[in-house]
């Protein structure tokens, strides 16, 4: 599966951004999906997975109440709603996928678990 991000940008902070995951390829609905972030001298960092039919959310700690992930699968895209935007939200989101079975309940959260990664789009928030 390929994937495209988008809907990043700068915005100031307490403001919104909606970025999207568009999936080409491989039927979707087959795809556990996540977004990570990376910012510059940092690790890259779990955000949000969204499970293969939807019904299973996960969001960090940091982002619990001011981010959310959905999806449509009708349309082949994931979404993070991004509201209540912090400076250190700043980074370059990038948006994973997998369809392999999973051996353990946490495996969303590690990044060498996903074998489909987007470009990336860059978050700039203003403070």
């Amino acid at each position: 599966v390929q994937l495209q991000a988008s809907g990043g940008g700068l915005v100031q902070a307490g403001g919104s951004l909606r970025l999207s995951c568009a999936a080409s390829g491989r039927t979707f609905s087959s795809y556990g999906v996540g977004w990570f972030r990376e910012a510059p001298g940092k690790e890259r960092e779990f955000v949000a997975q969204i499970s293969r039919s939807g019904d299973r959310t996960y969001h960090a700690d940091s982002v619990k109440g001011r981010f959310k992930i959905s999806r449509d699968n009708t349309k082949n895209t994931v979404f993070l709603q991004m509201n209540s935007l912090k400076p250190e939200d700043t980074a370059v989101y990038y948006c994973a996928a997998d369809e392999s079975v999973k051996t353990y309940s946490t495996w969303y959260r590690n990044p060498n678990e996903y074998a489909n990664w987007g470009q990336g789009t860059q978050v700039t928030v203003s403070s």
